[in-house]
C-alpha cells in the first residue's frame, strides 16, 4: 500500500491534508472531529493580538454565486478574524488540544508589535504546539487594513521569532505580492521552517440596492475553487528555489486538488473552504482519492511525484505555435443552438441545413467553441 506520511517542518503527518486555521479548528472539540476524519494535521484558528478582532459580527459567512452554466462559481466570503480568546485561554486550549489529539497541532498568531510576537510565540511554545503558524497576512486582519509593508513584516518578524523559538516557525504568505518566489526565498533565509501559500484575499461585495457594502459593511477575505490556480502557478515556481517545505492554502476542493498541489510542489495541503461547507468528511475523502491515484500509478510516497511537475512546465520560447488543428462539428449531435457562431471570432461557425458546420480556411482552432458547446457536438481533429 502506498504511504501517505509526509515530513512537514519537522513534524510527521500522516496525510499531506492539513485543515487550515479556521472556526473548523477552534476548539479541542473541533480539532478531534478533523483528526477522527483523517487530518494530518491541525491549524488552530488564529490567535489576535488586537482584542476588536476577537469578537465576531454576525452574519460573518455568504455564498457569493456568479453567473450561470458554464459560468457558475462560487465565492466562500467571509469575515470569521480571530479566536474569541486571549492568549492565556489560548495557550490552554493548546494544552488541551495536545492531550487529546495524536496529530500536531499548530498554533497560528496575529500580532503587531515585536513584543507581541515574542511573547506570544514563547506562550504557545511553553503550552507545547507543535509549530506556530504566523499569520501576518490575514485577509481581514490589522496588517492588510492599515497599509502595513506586509512583504517586510514577515520577513522580519520571521526572523526575530525564529532566533527566539525552538519550536518550527511557518510564516504564512499573503497572495497579494508581485514576486511571491522572491518573498519565499527572503523567509527561508529569515529562518522559516516551512512557508504556507498562500492566505485567502482581501476582497470587498457591494449590495447595489443599499449601495453598501454587505454583511458588517467592509472588507473581507473570498475564497473557494477558483483561487487553486493561482496558487498552483505559484508554488510551481516557488518549489525548485526553496530547501523547506511548502503547505498549498487556497481552492484545493477534492482529492484531485491535493495531487495537483503535491505535484506543484508542496508537501502539505491544507483544506478550509471545503470543509466549511462540506463537513470533516470531506477530508477522509481526499484521503481516499490520493491513495488511490498514487497506486494506480505505482507511487510509494507522496516524495515520489511531490514537485515533478515544475521541470515539464513550457516555457513561452517553446510553445508549439502551429495550427494543425481545427474544430468539426458533427451534425448530428448539433442541436442548431447557434451558440457556437455567436462566440467564434473568426466566423468560421456557420448555419448548414438544419445544424452548423465548420469553414475550414476560417477556422483558427482555438477550441472555444468545442469547450462551450452543450451537447459536445464540436471537436479537434488535423486540417
Amino acid at each position: 500500500m502506498a504511504d501517505l506520511s509526509v515530513s512537514f517542518a519537522g513534524l510527521r503527518l500522516r496525510t499531506p491534508v492539513v485543515v487550515g486555521s479556521a472556526g473548523i479548528t477552534g476548539t479541542v472539540e473541533l480539532m478531534k472531529r478533523a483528526e477522527d476524519a483523517g487530518a494530518g494535521a491541525v491549524v488552530m484558528k488564529s490567535l489576535f493580538a488586537k482584542e476588536v478582532c476577537r469578537v465576531a459580527p454576525t452574519p460573518r459567512f455568504r455564498i457569493l454565486r456568479r453567473g450561470s452554466g458554464v459560468q457558475r462559481s462560487f465565492v466562500l466570503y467571509s469575515y470569521e478574524q480571530a479566536s474569541e480568546w486571549g492568549p492565556e485561554r489560548y495557550a490552554e486550549e493548546v494544552r488541551r488540544a495536545k492531550e487529546a489529539l495524536s496529530i500536531p497541532v499548530i498554533a497560528s498568531i496575529n500580532c503587531l508589535t515585536p513584543e507581541e510576537w515574542l511573547s506570544y510565540s514563547a506562550l504557545m511554545e511553553q503550552a507545547g504546539a507543535d509549530a506556530v503558524e504566523l499569520n501576518l497576512s490575514c485577509p481581514h486582519g490589522p496588517h492588510l487594513m492599515e497599509g502595513h509593508d506586509v512583504t517586510r513584516e514577515m520577513i522580519e518578524m520571521t526572523r526575530l521569532v525564529k532566533q527566539a523559538r525552538c519550536i518550527p516557525i511557518i510564516p504564512k504568505m499573503t497572495p497579494q505580492l508581485n514576486n511571491p518566489p522572491g518573498v519565499a526565498v527572503a523567509l527561508e533565509r529569515a529562518g522559516a521552517d516551512a512557508i504556507v501559500a498562500f492566505n485567502r484575499f482581501t476582497g470587498l461585495e457591494i449590495d447595489i440596492e443599499t449601495e453598501r457594502p454587505i454583511m458588517h459593511g467592509g472588507y473581507a477575505g473570498h475564497g473557494g475553487p477558483w483561487a487553486l490556480h493561482y496558487v498552483l502557478r505559484w508554488l510551481a515556481a516557488m518549489y525548485p528555489a526553496l530547501s523547506v517545505p511548502l503547505a498549498a492554502s487556497g481552492g484545493v476542493s477534492d482529492g484531485e486538488d491535493v495531487v495537483k498541489a503535491i505535484l506543484a510542489g508542496a508537501t502539505a495541503v491544507q483544506v478550509v473552504t471545503a470543509v466549511v461547507v462540506g463537513g470533516y468528511e470531506v477530508i477522509g475523502r481526499m484521503n481516499e482519492f490520493l491513495l488511490r491515484w498514487m497506486e494506480q500509478k505505482g507511487y510509494g510516497s507522496v516524495l515520489d511525484f511531490r514537485g515533478s511537475i515544475c521541470e515539464r512546465i513550457v516555457p513561452m520560447e517553446e510553445v508549439f505555435r502551429e495550427h494543425v488543428l481545427r474544430a468539426q462539428i458533427e451534425e448530428q449531435k448539433c442541436r442548431n443552438c447557434g451558440l457556437c457562431m455567436r462566440i467564434c471570432i473568426y466566423d468560421a461557425a456557420q448555419p448548414a441545413d438544419g445544424a452548423y458546420r465548420v469553414v475550414p480556411e476560417r477556422c483558427d482552432g482555438c477550441g472555444l467553441c468545442v469547450e462551450l458547446c452543450p451537447t459536445k457536438a464540436i471537436s479537434m481533429i488535423r486540417r
